[in-house]
This record gives structure tokens, sequence and C-alpha cells, in this order.
């Protein structure tokens, strides 16, 4: 009871912070990544665990994925991921909607010659021309596998949707889609203490995230259906994920949310 008590404390001032971020979705994401100093296992970016641990745990999934056509990572940020992906794919396309995180992002991946990157919000209606084009651009046309962590939680369920429908003439017959989300059970009170947060104290990039972004949801089974229905989409198979922040808690280890992965492909008609 008492420590229950404790944790709502925390109440008043995370309402302080979040109150500070903008309320347009890119500004708040662009002046986000124009803030990082650092990333990775010691850097600014919560979600960044500077390891390859978490997609090593995907890759049975990955696997399933044809491995002759490029690999696209949707909100790549800073492009960890998406340097990853290039060792397991010919070619990996990170697109993210911030300028900002896509110009960290090709920093970051300078001299990797299998990877490139672009700005493109996959919610906008254009955004299959934007991914055919930056994939023309890197010598690639065709079909291809799509890779998204991490973004569909922070999206309302218009953008989910969105975002699926534009997947499939990106996907088309060959392509996939794997994805993993935060699919955190508690309040925002209880995930923010799960990561670390007290009354007096919050780890700096738990507490930069929330003055800056803005405030994530769940994506589990249940939102996947709604974003990725039936009519359009096969479900290949789907469970439990742990999605790794850098270290918080403990300076030597990741910390671990709890997660949802799905493995999906276009229906075909």
């Amino acid at each position: 009871m008492i420590s229950a008590l404790r944790k709502y404390l925390l109440i008043p001032r995370l309402i302080r912070l979040s109150s500070a971020a903008p309320k347009d979705p890119l500004t708040a994401w662009d002046q986000y990544w124009g803030r990082i100093r650092s990333t990775g296992a010691a850097g600014d970016v919560l979600w960044d665990s500077g390891s390859a641990h978490e997609l090593n745990s995907y890759l049975p999934h990955l696997q399933l994925l044809d491995p002759t056509i490029p690999i696209v990572d949707v909100g790549c940020g800073n492009g960890s991921f998406t340097r990853l992906l290039a060792q397991h794919f010919p070619h990996a396309l990170g697109l993210d909607y911030s300028a900002n995180a896509v110009d960290r992002a090709r920093q970051e991946a300078a001299g990797i010659t299998t990877a490139s990157f672009a700005v493109c919000d996959m919610t906008a209606p254009d955004a299959a021309q934007t991914v055919g084009k930056a994939l023309e651009a890197a010598g690639w046309t065709g079909n291809a596998n799509v890779f998204i962590r991490g973004v569909l939680h922070v999206l309302d369920r218009n953008g989910q949707a969105a975002l699926a429908a534009n997947l499939l003439p990106v996907v088309g017959a060959r392509g996939g889609v794997f994805l993993a989300e935060t699919n955190f059970p508690g309040t925002p009170v209880d995930y923010v203490s799960h990561l670390g947060a007290t009354r007096k104290f919050i780890p700096a990039p738990l507490e930069g995230a929330i003055r800056g972004l803005p405030m994530p949801g769940r994506f589990g089974a249940t939102q996947r259906a709604k974003a990725f229905p039936t009519a359009d989409w096969n479900l290949v198979r789907d469970g439990s994920a742990s999605i790794e922040t850098r270290p918080l808690s403990n300076p030597t280890s990741p910390d671990l949310i709890p997660g949802y992965y799905a493995l999906l492909r276009a229906r075909q008609r």
C-alpha cells in the first residue's frame, strides 16, 4: 500500500514534464532527435540498447521472410536496427518522418553500403510511392520486407490503420511484415516506475522522452487485429516479446519492457 502510494506521488511531476511536449507529433520527434547528443548503451535514447541482443531474438521469425529482397525499417530513428538488419538482408532502408533522425542515422551508418535512409511519413497517402523511390535510389525495385519496432504503440488507431494499409503495396506478393511493439499492461505511472522512475529520481533518457514526446500506448494482439484486418493480411505467427531499453536500473544490462511481436503477409486476391 505504501509503495503504491509513493508510486502515484509521481503523477504531479509526470504532468509537469509531459506538459512541455509539443502538441504536434512531427515537431516533437524532430526536436527530440535534434537534442540527442549520444546514442547506444550510454546514450540519450531510451530505446537504443546499443546491442544486437533484441534483434537476435527476432531472427527465427525474420528467417521466414524472403532473404533475397530488401527490408524496410519503419521508424528507424538513429538507425540502430537498420544497421543490424543490413547484415541479414541484401539491403536495409531506414525510414523516419523526422529529418533530424534521418540525418543522425546517416551519420551513424557512414561506410555501410548496404544501408540507406530517407525521410518518410508512413501514414501519409503517398508513403508507398516514397518508399518505392527510396528503394529505387538504392538500386532496388519490386517488393520488400518490412520491419517495425516501437512505432505503432505511439500512433492513434487511425495512424496505425493508415500505416498498415500503406504497407500492402510495399510487401506485395513476396514480402512480409515483422513488428515488435511495447505492450505494457499497466498505467503510464506503472510504466515509468517499471523503468526506474521514482518521486525523487527519473533516469535521464526516460525523462527526456517524457518531456519531449507524445505519451505512448500499448500494442498487442487486439490492436494488431484492428490495424491489420484479416481482409488484407494473413497472420503467420505472433507472441510475446521483450523490448529492450538502454541500461537504466543496471549500468551493465538493458531494462526489459513486455512486448508483442507478429509476422504477417499481405493477403493475395
